[in-house]
C-alpha cells in the first residue's frame, strides 16, 4: 500500500479533509496528514520557514512521496529547495510560494500610512491581509501573525528552479488565492514537474470538490 504524507495549509482544523482522506484510504492509500505546529498543533513559538523546512524534513522518511497544499507547498518547497533527493515524488497542491509584487498590495499599504486612525483601523487591517492572501490573519494568536508575515516574506527568497524533484501541480482554474498565473509561474521554474488544472475548483478542492481531488491524487499515485 503506498502512503501518502500530507501538509495542510493555513488552517486551524483539518476536518475538512476528512471526505478526501476516507476515499483515499478506500482507494488503498495510506495518508498521514502532518499537524503544522502553530496551526492545528498547538505552538507559542514565533515560526520561520526554514523551522517548518526542518520540521517537515523531521516527519517526513527519506524517499516519500509528499503533498503540500497552500502554505504546505510553499514549507515543502523550501524544504526540496535545500534537500530535493529527499522526495520520491511531490504533489503540489494549490500551492503557495510565488513572489509576485502587488499593486494592490502597495496601494493599501500607503494608504495605511497616511495616519494613525486608518492604520489602527480594524477594517484596513482586513483588508491589507486579504489583498495579500492572509486571510485568516485577524484570526491567528499573535505568534502566529508574525509567523504568517515569516512565511508571506520568505517568498522572495525562495529558489523554486532549484527543486529538482519529480512534482505534479494540481491546481483549480477558480482558486482566488493563489491564482493560476502562479500554477504556470511554478510549472516552468519547476524543471521536473507536470500541471493539471481543474475548471472549477477552488483554493481548496477538498471542500469544494472532495471526490474529484481524492480520483486526482490517486491517479497521481498510480503513476508514481
Amino acid at each position: 500500500m503506498k502512503k501518502l504524507y500530507i501538509i495542510h495549509g493555513w488552517t486551524y482544523t483539518v476536518e475538512p479533509w476528512t471526505r478526501t482522506l476516507k476515499l483515499l484510504k478506500d482507494a488503498g492509500i495510506k495518508t498521514e496528514m502532518l499537524h503544522v505546529p502553530g496551526l492545528t498543533e498547538e505552538s507559542k513559538k514565533v515560526w520561520t520557514v526554514e523551522d517548518y523546512a526542518k520540521w517537515a524534513n523531521q516527519n517526513i522518511p527519506d524517499g516519500a512521496i509528499a503533498l503540500g497544499h497552500s502554505n504546505g507547498g510553499r514549507i515543502l518547497l523550501n524544504l526540496l529547495s535545500k534537500k530535493p533527493n529527499k522526495l520520491k515524488h511531490l504533489i503540489l497542491l494549490d500551492a503557495a510560494g510565488v513572489h509576485e509584487k502587488s499593486t494592490k498590495k502597495s496601494l493599501v499599504q500607503k494608504v495605511s500610512k497616511i495616519g494613525k486612525p486608518l492604520k489602527n483601523n480594524k477594517f484596513i487591517r482586513k483588508v491589507y491581509h486579504k489583498l495579500v492572501g492572509a486571510t485568516d490573519y485577524e484570526k491567528a494568536p499573535d505568534n502566529m501573525k508574525k509567523t504568517l508575515t515569516n512565511m508571506l516574506e520568505s517568498d522572495k527568497n525562495l529558489k523554486i528552479e532549484d527543486v529538482t524533484t519529480p512534482t505534479t501541480i494540481l491546481w483549480g482554474e477558480q482558486d482566488r488565492v493563489t491564482p493560476i498565473h502562479q500554477a504556470e509561474i511554478m510549472q516552468k521554474r519547476l524543471p521536473n514537474s507536470n500541471l493539471k488544472t481543474y475548471k472549477n475548483w477552488t483554493h481548496a478542492p477538498y471542500l469544494s470538490h472532495p471526490d474529484e481531488l481524492a480520483r486526482a491524487i490517486v491517479s497521481t499515485m498510480e503513476k508514481i
